[in-house]
């Protein structure tokens, strides 16, 4: 059924809102101030698919990508550039006012940089058995077929032409397929999930494509298929070698905004405890002024943190350790000797460590979370046991996403 809507604000994930009879309504591709025509979302009682836009908002404007409102990876292409950034600048504001807290939110720091240095395309069989490699549609399984991604960085070139040959060997195997590629100073590294088990004629097929494309590495779910040169990451003054599938900021001028910060933020602190390390983009930085703790869960990622720092002359000593931060929070006595804590937890945050540390005599916290609300709520804690919030600052790593990065200093 059809109707036609008004829509009156944003929301949180970037879609349009209009007040229905019995709440709001959510429209994806949507600005305040326009008027829709829209359909029934199945399954989905408050939200509507877009049919068209009858009357436009003066700041609508022509996205930068035709698979724009298809594809399910950039949700405000169509917006204003100063009006987008203030409303990413206004997520955390609104989610730190909501939490207590009266205080000025810096300015929104555009991170983009070259664009983004990694990606997870999936490879499934669609109608008629047809493959398609690309990016999931927006809260569907179906997945929209990409031979181009306007906000890939140049370092993954050809990783879309690699995707569809890894898709078109495997696809006998009928399973679906995610394909990470991560661009590195060696190269495109991929790590493939979802295939099963290969037989060995397979394996070899796989590693001649990995050849055919100059691939650095290709594993699947971090087993070794194919490697022509070990992959590498610059991290300050170090060289990370990167675990198969492992965890990187999505843009490198993003992970370098973010490090800046941190590192302004911890000051003159002698010794630095870096909580959620992974392959240590704040740690490795750190490091060249501090002795550093290093903790995460990933082996992986704690392994390859030893190695860049006992490979890289002129840093402070870095005590890198497997820790399961949620099972295991730091405690306070474990805490005394430590200048300052910085800690980077998952999007669901890290509430007992905060709470660890709100009972802590840590002199500063810097806190970087990639989601307004659980920042907001750690942030609460810290605030309860006394810490005093004194700068925030977004970033925008996730250009056209309504994703935001924030870094945060708290003081005893």
């Amino acid at each position: 059924m059809t109707e036609r809507l008004s829509i009156v604000r944003l929301g949180h994930r970037g879609d349009g809102i209009a007040d229905g009879p019995s709440g709001p309504l959510y429209v994806p591709y949507t600005l305040p101030g326009e008027t829709v025509e829209v359909d029934d979302w199945q399954g989905h009682p408050d939200r509507r698919h877009l049919l068209r836009v009858e009357q436009a908002s003066a700041e609508r404007i022509a996205p930068i990508c035709p698979h724009f409102g298809i594809c399910g990876g950039c949700a405000l292409q169509h917006w204003t550039e100063q009006r987008y950034r203030t409303w990413k600048q206004d997520l955390v504001t609104s989610a730190l006012a909501q939490a207590g807290f009266d205080v000025v939110v810096d300015a929104l720091v555009d991170a983009h940089g070259e664009g983004r240095r990694r990606a997870v395309l999936h490879a499934r069989r669609g109608t008629h058995a047809v493959l398609q490699v690309g990016f999931a549609a927006l809260h569907a399984h179906h997945i929209v077929a990409i031979d181009h991604c306007p906000i890939l960085a140049p370092g993954l070139k050809g990783a879309i032409e690699a995707a569809w040959a890894i898709a078109e060997e495997l696809t006998p195997e009928a399973k679906p397929l995610d394909i990470q590629v991560t661009a590195t100073n060696a190269g495109l590294d991929i790590d493939v999930r979802g295939s099963g088990r290969l037989s060995s004629q397979r394996s070899s097929a796989l590693a001649r494509i990995a050849e055919k494309h100059r691939l650095a590495r290709l594993t699947r779910h971090g087993d070794l298929i194919a490697q022509r040169a070990k992959p590498t990451v610059t991290m300050g003054r170090a060289a990370v070698p990167l675990p198969p599938g492992a965890f990187l900021q999505a843009t490198a001028e993003g992970e370098a905004t973010l490090a800046q910060l941190v590192v302004t933020h911890v000051g003159n602190a002698r010794i630095v405890a870096d909580l959620f390390a992974g392959v240590g983009p704040f740690a490795l930085r750190l490091a060249e002024r501090a002795r550093v703790m290093a903790a995460d869960n990933d082996d992986d990622a704690i392994a390859a943190l030893r190695e860049a720092s006992a490979t890289t002359s002129g840093l402070k000593p870095i005590e890198a350790v497997r820790r399961d931060l949620f099972q295991r929070p730091y405690l306070p006595k474990e805490l005394a000797r430590v200048d300052a804590v910085v800690f980077d937890p998952p999007r669901q945050g890290a509430e007992e460590q905060a709470r660890q540390l709100a009972a802590s005599d840590v002199a500063v916290i810097v806190a970087v979370s990639c989601n307004h609300a659980t920042f907001a709520r750690d942030a609460k804690i810290l605030k309860s046991g006394g810490y005093r919030l004194t700068a925030v600052t977004p970033v925008d790593q996730f250009r056209y996403a309504a994703h935001v990065e924030i870094v945060a200093r708290f003081v005893r």
